[in-house]
């Protein structure tokens, strides 16, 4: 039986980028998203290139599904809980508590939906691992990211809490935490489909990092022998040395 990937988020960006290089890892990927269309175009390019994929409609935040999705499964060695994002970049003043409930119900209670569905399956592996897609944002805090900053520092407490928890159990805990990745859409709906704000947050950066590289990084993670944990890998590209220091062509 095909080692099975599961990955959340994978109609886009990261996910998707993801989610075809484990493929080409050897793993049976199921890919799950909200948007049927494009989950459907990404099982398309895979299977083209090759790979085996199947393609799941799913909201993380809509718990019956997930779990209905889990039970549906053989077997699941990896889950890559990648289904995130960020609304808005106002101060704390000035948000939205609709805005910072939207972030914390996808970020972390859709990541703790996958996890304790799938849990049970990782386990019965022998060798399962479970991939967190934190951020920078969860580990450095910045002006006019209150919600987002709120929501990944979740995503961290979550990621090293079941660690300790999992100690005695076969499944690593891993959390790959990127900074400035230049995404079709991460900035964009940031902005709530403004362009021009989201090309700023790029401006000038000669090589942001890219999905591809994300994508990379977790894979690379998920193929070292099973007695390896990677607990956290900060990527950022180097043209960033913290979330306020930006070199950008002047």
């Amino acid at each position: 039986m095909a080692r099975t990937a599961v990955v959340t988020g994978a109609s886009i960006g990261i996910g998707a980028a993801t989610a075809a290089r484990l493929a080409d890892a050897g793993y049976h990927v199921i890919l799950t998203a909200r948007r049927a269309e494009r989950l459907a175009e990404v099982e398309h390019t895979i299977a083209k290139n090759g790979g085996s994929a199947e393609a799941r409609e799913l909201d993380v935040t809509d718990r019956a599904a997930v779990f209905a999705m889990a039970e549906s499964l053989d077997r699941c060695d990896v889950l890559v809980a990648n289904a995130g994002g960020a609304i808005g970049a106002d101060y704390i003043a000035d948000s939205s508590p609709d805005d910072w409930r939207v972030m914390y119900e996808v970020n972390v209670l859709g990541t703790l939906h996958v996890t304790q569905a799938l849990l049970p399956k990782l386990i019965a592996t022998g060798a399962g691992t479970i991939v967190l897609m934190g951020s920078t944002a969860g580990l450095i805090s910045y002006e006019g990211g209150g919600g987002y900053v709120a929501a990944k520092h979740g995503t961290h407490g979550f990621a090293e809490t079941l660690r300790l928890e999992l100690y005695d159990k076969p499944v690593r805990v891993m959390e790959i935490a990127p900074g400035m990745v230049k995404s079709p859409e991460f900035a964009l709906n940031r902005y709530r489909g403004d362009a021009d704000k989201a090309a700023a947050v790029y401006a000038g950066v000669k090589e942001p990092l890219t999905e591809a590289d994300v994508a990379d990084a977790v894979v690379w993670a998920v193929t070292r022998p099973a007695h390896v944990n990677v607990d956290l890998m900060v990527l950022r590209p180097r043209a960033q040395a913290a979330q306020y220091k930006v070199d950008r062509d002047r």
